[in-house]
């Protein structure tokens, strides 16, 4: 199902923001559609290897939306995530550092 741990996380974190109440499953569903529509529209060939980029771009869509976090903390952490993955060595984990926020 999950190509990679990332795509499971995102998943269980969409399952928890819901539990928590932050969007109803009808509101998911709309906000994942859109974004695979838009995604689509710019040329994504929907063979499913995306799917879960889809997911993650409507979780923080959803998180932003509903102002839990905005857009630039958003892509500050996003940012910071992948300056961890790029110094971290192949099968370990990625741990996140103040070192990666001040990048």
């Amino acid at each position: 199902m999950f190509r990679a741990p990332w795509e499971a996380q995102a998943f269980a974190m969409a399952l928890a923001l819901h539990q928590l109440g932050l969007f109803t499953w009808s509101e998911w569903a709309a906000t994942l559609g859109e974004e695979i529509k838009r995604a689509q529209a710019a040329g994504d060939p929907d063979t499913g290897e995306t799917y879960y980029r889809h997911w993650l771009a409507a979780l923080e869509r959803m998180v932003a939306d509903k102002g839990v976090a905005d857009t630039r903390t958003l892509a500050r952490t996003r940012d910071a995530w992948d300056h961890a993955a790029d110094r971290t060595p192949h099968g370990q984990p990625i741990e996140l550092t103040p070192e990666d926020f001040a990048r």
